[in-house]
């Protein structure tokens, strides 16, 4: 996602100071270290990755970001006022082959508000994260040497595999990116 994206996306939930995020399947952290260092939230990011949590906490430095190794379900304990879900498709191995298809948004709406949620903001931003995906790919392979020189060859692999599959995915419209705001009605 973009700088302007995670801010509009911010924004539409009223993250700011104090108010508490988590952040699930987060990799890196990369979006929640910007909240937390533009918006002064109190943040807690959960990967499955030991490494992608690692680097995490090494990028955060001195942020008042929190990180654990956590595979999920089971959310861990406590209450969130915000709970991000940003770009998680590829971070559940388990779902089955078919899981992945097309709903309207009505019926994605209904859907929602059957489990007591309404949607209040929503941006479709399908188009641009392919083209996004694709430049990000095409640059990681350019720069393959020198990635796998920091983060080894496995790391790089799948990298440009998830992306490869972000890119078929959203041109083939079996996913698209939307960016949507749920709250409790």
């Amino acid at each position: 996602m973009t700088a302007g994206e995670i801010r509009a996306l911010a924004a539409q939930v009223g993250i700011g100071p104090g108010v508490t995020v988590l952040d699930l399947c987060c990799g890196v952290a990369g979006p929640g270290r910007f909240l937390t260092r533009e918006l002064g939230c109190v943040y807690l990011g959960l990967d499955a990755s030991p490494s992608a949590v690692a680097l995490a906490r090494e990028r955060a430095g001195d942020l008042p970001c929190r990180f654990a190794t956590a595979h999920v379900p089971p959310l861990p304990a406590g209450s969130f006022d915000v709970v991000l879900l940003l770009e998680t498709m590829l971070a559940f191995a388990d779902k089955d082959a078919d899981t992945v298809w097309l709903t309207t948004l009505d019926a994605m709406a209904a859907s929602l508000e059957r489990a007591g949620l309404v949607v209040t903001w929503q941006e479709d931003h399908s188009h641009a994260h392919r083209a996004t995906a694709q430049a990000l790919a095409d640059a990681f392979a350019a720069d393959a040497e020198e990635i796998v020189a920091q983060i080894g060859r496995r790391a790089l692999d799948e990298l440009l595999a998830a992306h490869r599959i972000w890119i078929e995915w959203l041109g083939d419209a079996r996913v698209r990116k939307l960016a949507l705001v749920a709250e409790r009605a």
